[in-house]
């Protein structure tokens, strides 16, 4: 048990500072697109260098996770940094609390994962807490849908990662995550005719690190519990990103963002409860 808390604490530490990163470098006036592509090709390359050989046996249902699984990491994560480009990041943040439905309802399907009543309750926790925000986020129309429609992707993407984990194993999965990952956000940088410009290699690289450790520890964590229930207890970041949104790109509202952020942490310990 001590292990897997481990990894989600690790996980929520650096999801929420990977988000500055990301923050940061589209200020700079870097486009989405680019940052996702150096993003996955960092990661692919730190994959190469610090995991061992790896021989994938490629069945058509690891063929089948494999392309789920890079389409719709590529476009939650170009999505998430398109909203943070236009959006507050501690307003932002507590939306990805939705992420554990989306999960919850493809895995029950896919997986065959089934909920606990206990569970569930912790969710709606986490919903009501996001509600709260409502008076906070509403203004910014546009950042709210590019996070919806990443939460929606990363959502499903999640149990596709954990599928693939299931016929694999982490170091493997992480590996095949990264190259998914990389081909389609090539896609999608050809497809936006990016500038020249590259992005600040300090942050770019804080980013990759940070992406890494946050990849790898979800990974893991998957592999010991059901999704929507490791996805509802990373939502626990969303605290620690209204505090680095507030004190680093001094965005304002942080009452109303602390409320709902504990209410949603009382959604997490009910379903660590359960």
């Amino acid at each position: 048990m001590i292990y897997v808390l481990s990894g989600i604490g690790a996980r929520i530490v650096s999801n929420s500072y990977l988000n500055v990163f990301q923050k940061i470098l589209t200020n700079d006036g870097n486009k989405p697109s680019v940052v996702n592509f150096y993003t996955y090709l960092g990661l692919t390359i730190l994959g190469i260098l610090l995991i061992p050989f790896i021989c994938v046996q490629f069945s058509a249902e690891i063929v089948f996770n494999f392309l789920c699984m890079g389409i719709l990491g590529a476009l939650g994560n170009y999505f998430i940094i398109k909203a943070l480009s236009v959006g507050e990041l501690s307003s932002l943040a507590p939306i990805n609390s939705y992420k554990p439905v989306v999960a919850l309802i493809i895995a029950y399907f896919y997986l065959n994962e089934v909920p606990s009543l206990f569970a569930i309750s912790g969710i709606l926790f986490i919903i009501f807490g996001t509600y709260i925000l409502n008076k906070s986020i509403s203004s910014n129309k546009l950042a709210i849908f590019y996070r919806v429609l990443a939460l929606i992707f990363s959502g499903t993407e999640a149990v596709f990662i954990k599928k693939i984990i299931l016929l694999t194993n982490i170091p493997t999965s992480f590996m095949l995550w990264a190259v998914s990952g990389l081909i389609f956000s090539l896609a999608l940088v050809i497809k936006s005719k990016p500038d020249k410009k590259l992005p600040n290699i300090k942050y770019l690289l804080l980013l990759i690190l940070s992406v890494a450790i946050m990849q790898y520890s979800t990974n893991f964590v998957f592999s010991k519990i059901n999704v929507s229930y490791a996805l509802a207890l990373f939502q626990l970041s969303t605290l620690l990103s209204v505090f680095l949104g507030v004190n680093i790109f001094k965005e304002e509202d942080l009452k109303r963002k602390l409320i709902a952020s504990f209410i949603m942490i009382l959604g997490a310990i009910t379903i660590i409860l359960s």
